[in-house]
């Protein structure tokens, strides 16, 4: 017997709610009522599928960044914030 998830295709899966530059990803806290009474729920962060031109290497790249990743990326530049992100492990190669 296959599960539904068995089915779908590699291609048609989602991507994490991570941001590849910053590390940012989802996290978890309460809704507070008028009243105090706690219910869990989540924040996600601000993400976005954008191109970006890498000039080294004469190609575009996309990434899922977040704005405050694509912010770091201005001030730095691509290449410095690429690099930093795969020493830390958010990116596998670019």
């Amino acid at each position: 017997m296959r599960l539904a998830s068995e089915n779908v295709k590699k291609s048609n899966r989602t991507m994490a709610r991570v941001c590849q530059i910053t590390g940012k990803k989802v996290v978890a806290g309460n809704n507070v009522s008028h009243s105090k009474k706690r219910t869990r729920r989540k924040f996600y962060p601000n993400l976005f599928d954008k191109k970006f031109y890498l000039a080294e290497e004469d190609r575009t790249i996309t990434l899922r960044v977040s704005a405050q990743g694509i912010r770091k990326i201005s001030k730095k530049g691509l290449k410095v914030c690429l690099d930093e992100a795969k020493e830390k492990g958010y990116i596998a190669s670019y």
